[in-house]
């Protein structure tokens, strides 16, 4: 038989790992569902003329396709679909399609799968679970949702504490003060200067001053302007100062300066030493027009951003209405990779039975299944032996899978075991329940 060989990029988890991500899925949506946002589900699939706007996504896109369609009289429509990358380009086509039926500002919330042909690495997946929340509007969309959303993000991370996710740290820019700092300091190709200030913590300011001069047209005095706008960190109305010391002056500048104070400011106030200004911070992609989020894990920041995201102020058109959005997306698969393989949260048990029920004999298992039932109609979890073996070998197979009791069934009584104390008591199925800390399984910080 052949050796099986994982593919590269598809991770699966065990049932302990599955659990860990249960947990952490439930907690992101009802932090999401607290704050009002509606969720949704979207398709898998997108015309690939949608997917493939966003020209540097060409080589990721996964085309769809059926063996031997061409045989069956397929619709030459279907031929020109592909898997969805991410979940905004879903989101913009499913909003234009159902603007009629949607109140608008629309909160919403989105946890599905995505599937992106890159190359296989640490935290990067080819096909891997994203968690979006967005507020979209109906021609305009008020500033506060762009302190709303990093809030929300915060406040989701804050609860994955106690299931073992370390803090994290927003990253929080405006793409204002970059496009007018750039336009003041009179550089034309303000995108392809904000791509290039994108890869700073990836190649280091002293070859992203190189790309400035080569690439973007830069002189050395603009590109050390540049790097020292990037340089600027803080927490309050301080990082406006520090800006306008570096002699640049435009409107744009300002309004993106004042934008970027409310922001820290307000989740200052929320968050404290949460969300940091952090005007490195670009976001390549040339679609943001306003705030523009990364999130780092505390102590892991070589991981990578495991959250990011903006303001679009086209993030859907029909021509005659702009849908202007923010939204920020969880990589949740990159998220629990790390959580995963450092061993910083675990599950009481990797199964979800509470009580494993006895089987005496094989003509008796209808009693044992009947007793399963009748924990199972009160909430319980229950399973029953696969044979009837001796009982040392069926508390051996529940301790195996870490199922904290066993029960007994009696033709008077029945007996049920707690096999990690060896207590045992009499017990009726219709009465005994397990400790809330055992109905279910719990995913909890490890301990050091």
């Amino acid at each position: 038989m052949a050796r099986i060989s994982p593919l590269s990029g598809f991770p699966e988890w065990l049932p302990e790992g599955r659990a860990v991500e249960r947990a952490v899925l439930d907690s992101i949506q009802h932090t999401f569902e607290l704050h009002g946002f509606a969720g949704i589900s979207t398709r898998a699939v997108e015309p690939l003329e949608q997917l493939l706007s966003k020209g540097e996504t060409s080589k990721e896109v996964y085309v769809l396709r059926r063996l031997h369609a061409e045989n069956e009289g397929e619709n030459p429509s279907d031929k020109s679909l592909g898997l969805h990358f991410d979940l905004t380009v879903p989101f913009a086509r499913y909003v234009l399609e159902h603007a009629g039926q949607l109140a608008f500002p629309f909160k919403r919330y989105q946890i599905q799968s995505v599937w992106r042909g890159e190359r296989p690495q640490e935290g990067r997946f080819r096909e891997f679970t994203q968690a979006d929340i967005d507020v979209v509007g109906e021609g305009t969309l008020p500033f506060h949702a762009e302190v709303e959303v990093p809030l929300v993000i915060a406040d989701a991370f804050t609860r994955l504490r106690e299931l073992g996710v370390p803090p994290v740290r927003i990253q929080v820019n405006n793409r204002k003060v970059a496009q007018g700092f750039y336009e003041g300091l009179g550089l034309t190709d303000v995108d392809g200067v904000l791509r290039t200030i994108d890869k700073l913590d990836k190649i280091g300011p002293d070859r992203v001053a190189q790309l400035l001069h080569e690439q973007n047209d830069a002189s050395a005095e603009q590109a050390r302007a540049c790097l020292e706008l990037a340089a600027i960190t803080g927490t309050d109305a301080s990082v406006a100062d520090r800006v306008l010391a570096l002699g640049v002056r435009t409107p744009l500048l300002d309004e993106g300066l004042d934008e970027l104070v409310r922001l820290v400011e307000a989740a200052g106030r929320r968050t404290p030493g949460v969300v940091v200004a952090d005007l490195k911070i670009a976001r390549g992609l040339d679609y943001y027009t306003g705030s523009v989020y990364e999130t780092t894990l505390v102590g892991h920041e070589q991981l990578g951003s495991i959250c990011s995201g903006g303001r679009y102020d086209s993030l859907a058109s029909d021509g005659r209405t702009s849908y202007p959005g923010v939204g920020m997306s969880i990589g949740v698969t990159r998220l629990l990779s790390r959580i995963l393989g450092a061993g910083l949260a675990r599950a009481s048990r990797p199964v979800p039975t509470a009580v494993l029920v006895a089987v005496t004999d094989e003509e008796s298992r209808d009693a044992s299944d009947a007793v399963a039932a009748t924990l199972r109609a009160r909430g319980i979890p229950a399973d029953v032996a696969p044979s009837a073996a001796k009982y040392g070998k069926q508390i051996k197979f529940a301790d195996r899978r870490q199922i904290p009791y066993v029960w007994f069934p009696g033709v008077g009584e029945h007996q049920v075991k707690d096999i990690r104390s060896g207590e045992q008591v009499t017990a009726e199925p219709a009465v005994w329940a397990p400790p809330a800390e055992d109905l279910w399984p719990r995913v909890t910080a490890a301990t050091p």
